[in-house]
């Protein structure tokens, strides 16, 4: 099985743009994959988005966070394809509010569940992006990704993830992420 991990970074903020219900018009700065089967990442400049959407429709699963309510919506803004419909995801973001009801970010996630951090966010990315400085971008986008296939698989092994909530109390959520 090909479980691919994604995750991209936009050109431009929600304010940039006239609000979240635009996303389609932040751009793509930059997306990556990792794939379990080839054992590597791949990262897409904005000019090869057409084959960053071929490679998630070859995954037999796509894996990420908050892929649904934004990725998504970013990438379909380069193919006439609803990526919701056409795409076997399994957005963790969406599993965990579900669960949970709370909506916490992969940072929260992934400190509470690994002891991980992200590395920055997406604001620095967006000011990489004016900065021309791409290989920022690319590099902090592979280690979201790192972080999303790294809960995944614990929530797969362990059948839990765990967060500190916005008001610092620790959750522990139960999930079932098994292939």
């Amino acid at each position: 099985m090909d479980i691919v991990y994604f995750d991209l970074e936009t050109q431009r903020t929600a304010n940039d743009v006239g609000g979240w219900d635009k996303k389609h018009e932040m751009g793509m700065s930059v997306g990556v994959t990792y794939s379990s089967k080839d054992r590597e990442y791949e990262i897409f400049p904005e000019d090869k988005a057409d084959a960053l959407v071929d490679r998630l429709r070859r995954a037999d699963l796509v894996v990420g966070y908050n892929v649904l309510k934004f990725d998504y919506d970013v990438l379909m803004a380069y193919t006439i394809l609803d990526l919701r419909e056409n795409l076997r995801t399994l957005d963790l973001m969406a599993d965990i509010e579900q669960l949970s009801g709370q909506r916490p970010k992969l940072e929260s996630v992934g400190q509470g569940t690994l002891g991980v951090g992200k590395t920055a966010e997406g604001l620095d990315a967006i000011r990489w992006w004016r900065e021309g400085r791409v290989m920022e971008i690319a590099r902090y986008c592979c280690f979201d990704v790192k972080v999303t296939k790294l809960v995944h698989e614990y929530g797969a092994a362990h059948k839990e993830v765990l967060f500190n909530d916005r008001f610092g109390r620790p959750q522990r959520v139960a999930v079932d992420w098994s292939a």
